[in-house]
């Protein structure tokens, strides 16, 4: 009998190697691995929904939880069914280095895979599922900017207009072989595309809603508004953190070779050193700026690593990729104090993490990668902010003057959940207005 198992046990390792003799079932190998990467990285990002819903619900207020949570989910639900019905042929559909695909329904078609021929490399359903999740990563990176004075339907209809049109016109641009493609436009797995198009929305959207009362008084003064669970807030940050090696590493699209699978590796490995270094960085700035080290800002400090690694995760050094997250760390904290300034109230900090180091990430490319052009990065940066400001700005005034966008002073003031939804995340708590603030004054009046 055990004879018998070590015979088995060599066949089942030679396997492989008789693989190698007969051209189709290396392809059909590599057909599975490719389109089991597709959904497994796929699954890590729309796991980032759950991240961004926890690190939001950590850093509203108590009154406010309930909601960002309906939101992130529901948002999630949004870009999948206009990713469907308009979105991916937007994105994908017969650009030919133009300004957008077709309008349509997303279809499969493996008719070729199911006949022996695997020259697609991947199901078409996969690709679509690991696309799709990318589209509601952008719209999530809105939700926590505008939240605790927006209206639940205001803002869901603005998503409706991010994931079906915003998002996939100009993602065409540069993924969909469009005319950023056709210029040599280098965004890995989407600082800009992704992130920095969530950021512009997002700006737009907290500029033309205003800031929350009490945030500024009439002097300037930034008003501290504590979120109310920091534990939560960085189980959010660790989640994303985590999803963060499907987003990137599932941006090499494939894994039915050595140096696909060579590639991933250091992809998410970059991606986490890149994290290490923008955490750390923050905390270090925030040390020497103020004395004591904000939570938030560390793991602020983390996903701005995380979004500047994100444009070119694939050339870097290890130690270069340290550096690139580093910088984004502290950019993001020298970004806090400059939005509050200009009063725009970024209730998590998203537009210092995702649209500022989306920018930087974008623009440091050129530095481990000859073959991108500091020039066409540029290009591509401003012509996604011009885009992007432009349709999301008609889009909110749009919702502002027929649905409405903003809640009532009143509304507000007694939360969100209660008023919006008629449910509040800690019924059994009670809460109490108490003297003093937590956090230090001068860079979390964004919190």
């Amino acid at each position: 009998m055990k004879k018998l198992m070590l015979i088995l046990s060599a066949g089942l390792l030679l396997l492989p190697t008789l693989a190698l003799a007969d051209d189709a079932p290396i392809s059909e190998i590599s057909y599975v691995l490719n389109t089991f990467s597709f959904l497994v990285m796929g699954i890590l990002v729309m796991w980032m929904a759950a991240g961004f819903a926890m690190l939001e619900a950590g850093l509203v207020r108590s009154k406010n939880v309930a909601t960002i949570c309906l939101k992130n989910i529901s948002l999630f639900g949004i870009a999948g069914i206009l990713f469907y019905v308009v979105g991916y042929n937007l994105m994908y559909a017969n650009v030919d280095g133009g300004f957008m695909g077709s309008f349509g329904l997303w279809s499969a078609d493996d008719t070729a895979a199911l006949a022996g021929d695997y020259a697609g490399g991947y199901s078409a359903a996969s690709d679509w599922f690991f696309q799709m999740v990318f589209c509601g990563a952008a719209c999530s990176v809105v939700s926590g900017c505008v939240a605790e004075r927006i209206k639940l339907w205001g803002f869901l209809a603005f998503c409706v207009i991010l994931t079906g049109f915003i998002y996939p016109i100009q993602g065409s641009w540069g993924w969909g072989g469009g005319w950023l493609a056709e210029m040599g436009f280098s965004d890995y797995a989407g600082s800009t595309i992704v992130h920095s198009v969530g950021g512009w929305a997002a700006l737009t959207g907290a500029i033309i809603l205003g800031a929350r009362k009490g945030k500024y008084d009439k002097s300037g003064r930034v008003n501290p508004l504590p979120g109310s669970n920091i534990p939560m807030a960085t189980l959010g940050t660790f989640i994303l953190w985590m999803g963060w090696y499907g987003f990137n590493g599932g941006s090499v699209l494939a894994l039915g070779d050595a140096a696909s699978a060579i590639e991933m590796s250091n992809v998410m490995v970059n991606t986490n050193m890149a994290a290490c270094g923008g955490m750390i960085a923050a905390m270090l700035l925030v040390q020497i700026m103020y004395k004591k080290v904000d939570v938030t800002m560390a793991l602020n400090g983390a996903l701005a690593g995380l979004v500047s690694i994100t444009a070119g995760p694939a050339t870097p050094s290890l130690g270069a990729a340290v550096l690139i997250g580093a910088v984004g760390g502290i950019l993001a904290v020298l970004a806090v104090p400059f939005f509050d300034k200009l009063k725009i109230d970024d209730v998590v900090g998203a537009l210092s993490v995702h649209l500022v180091c989306g920018i930087w990430g974008t623009m440091a490319v050129p530095i481990t990668d000859p073959e991108a052009s500091f020039f066409t990065q540029f290009v591509g940066v401003a012509a996604t902010a011009a885009f992007v400001i432009v349709t999301s700005a008609i889009a909110w005034l749009v919702l502002k003057y027929t649905i409405g966008i903003r809640v009532s002073e009143e509304e507000e003031m007694l939360g969100c959940d209660s008023t919006e939804i008629g449910m509040e995340a800690y019924p059994d708590f009670q809460r109490v207005s108490i003297g003093g603030s937590s956090g230090i004054s001068g860079y979390t009046g964004s919190r």
